[in-house]
């Protein structure tokens, strides 16, 4: 694994699961690392996690473009640069469309796409300075679309698109582009993942203790950015899904309904 010894490192939602991961191996990698998230008591602990003068922890609403905006002028106006920008914030739902608020649908697309966009765009002129790396956490979902996730699902597609063209526009230019899709990882994700009213769920519906670690696959994260890979598929499970969707799409529908639901009810 590289040295980044250094480089400057701006992660969004760091204070838990994948991006947590993320802040601890790339502090302990020798990079600074500058991050936000929502819930200060979390940032704390962090910090006390990690005493150390490169790590920056802000508390920040990444729906919030002022917020975002204020977050980006912190870090360049503490380190003077931003080699790496990994837009990690995110939130799940579990809901049927016939029963799920709009509300929840805004406020997932609100955070996994919109919060991309802001932090991007508030981030790119410092990126391509460096020609540095911008980095989206998406999801098996934005390549496959999850019954009872349909807001989640429709906020993946819309950043590996919007990612996409983003990365051709600068194709040559020596600034790297790239989306990472983790797959069922172990998280606060789906304890966090808003209900049909917008409302945490509170618990996961899923067996935990059979996903990939956070840990696991923050190293598999830092690695495809250290050989400047176009996107990341992880999992045997969601490179299997990511296969059958695109070669076989009925079947997919098939297997994935079979997933997820049980005698005509959701139950994951």
């Amino acid at each position: 694994m590289a040295n980044y010894s250094g480089k400057i490192v701006v992660i969004t939602g760091g204070s838990d699961g994948i991006g947590k991961a993320l802040v601890q191996q790339f502090l302990t990698l020798g990079a600074k690392v500058a991050t936000c998230g929502r819930n200060m008591d979390k940032l704390n602990l962090l910090s006390s996690e990690n005493l150390t003068d490169c790590l920056f922890a802000m508390q920040v609403d990444v729906v919030q473009q002022a917020q975002v905006d204020a977050f980006i002028k912190a870090v360049l106006d503490k380190w003077g640069a931003i080699d790496i920008l990994i837009n990690n914030a995110g939130i799940s739902m579990r809901a049927l469309v016939s029963e799920v608020s709009i509300e929840t649908l805004k406020n997932v697309m609100d955070i996994n796409f919109w919060g991309t966009v802001y932090t991007t765009k508030a981030a790119l002129p410092a990126v391509q300075k460096v020609n540095g790396v911008i980095v989206g956490v998406s999801s098996i979902a934005g390549y496959r679309g999850l019954p009872g996730r349909s807001g989640y699902s429709a906020s993946k597609y819309a950043l590996n698109g919007w990612l996409e063209a983003l990365r051709t526009e600068l194709f040559g230019s020596g600034t790297h582009v790239m989306w990472v899709c983790p797959g069922f990882t172990t998280s606060n994700i789906r304890n966090a993942a808003l209900n049909k009213d917008a409302q945490a769920q509170g618990e996961s519906p899923m067996d935990e203790g059979a996903m990939m670690s956070s840990e696991e696959c923050a190293n598999h994260i830092i690695e495809a950015i250290d050989k400047r890979k176009r996107s990341l598929v992880l999992t045997f499970t969601g490179k299997r899904t990511v296969f059958m969707n695109k070669f076989f799409p009925a079947w997919a529908d098939k297997l994935a309904y079979h997933f997820f639901f049980k005698n005509g009810k959701l139950v994951k």
